[in-house]
């Protein structure tokens, strides 16, 4: 009789619990600047290091944990506020985009594991994607419904899906073809 895989192990849940904690930490903590509503945060940094010690998956978690624990109203964020109206205000952008740094930065990580070059150029793109996601909403006003008006964006949104899902599904028949062969039951 097969058990089914957990999705998630002690071990992972502690150290996804650990990085939010760090998050939570050093997340308010910013240098407000005197020509900008919008202070340099910690939150950099704790997403970058845990997309080296977790990964992609796991740090996108935790970082959604920490978003969640803010939205209900904790002072996690920056200036060591929360609830909806920060993430509506204009920090917003970057609460939300930094979930696609998170995604994006640990795509590179993971991919290209010991490859100095290609984890940098990880953190430079992910911030990249987060600062244009957070101009789009600052030009619309803060509607998400930017991203869905003009043909090209829908056609932009529509090819991301479809690679990611073509990724993911190498992935998969890559980890059947290894769990096979580690199993012995490799076809001569």
């Amino acid at each position: 009789m097969e058990t089914k895989a957990k999705f998630l192990t002690t071990k992972q849940m502690t150290l996804i619990a650990l990085m939010t904690a760090l998050t939570c930490i050093l997340g308010p903590l910013s240098i407000p600047l005197p020509f900008s509503p919008v202070p340099i945060s910690f939150t950099n940094l704790v997403l970058y290091f845990s997309v080296f010690v977790l990964g992609t998956k796991f740090s996108t978690i935790s970082y959604i944990v920490y978003l969640l624990i803010g939205l209900v109203g904790l002072p996690v964020f920056s200036g060591f506020s929360g609830g909806p109206a920060k993430v509506a205000g204009p920090t917003g952008g970057y609460l939300v985009g930094f979930v696609f740094l998170t995604v994006i930065a640990g795509f590179f990580v993971e991919h290209f594991k010991g490859k100095l070059s290609f984890a940098v150029l990880g953190m430079v793109l992910g911030p990249i994607a987060e600062s244009n996601l957070r101009n789009a909403l600052v030009m619309s006003n803060g509607s998400w419904t930017i991203f869905v008006k003009r043909p090209i964006c829908l056609a932009f949104i529509i090819l991301t899906f479809v690679l990611i899902v073509l990724l993911k599904k190498g992935d998969a028949k890559q980890r059947k073809a290894t769990d096979k062969y580690m199993k012995g039951e490799q076809e001569e």
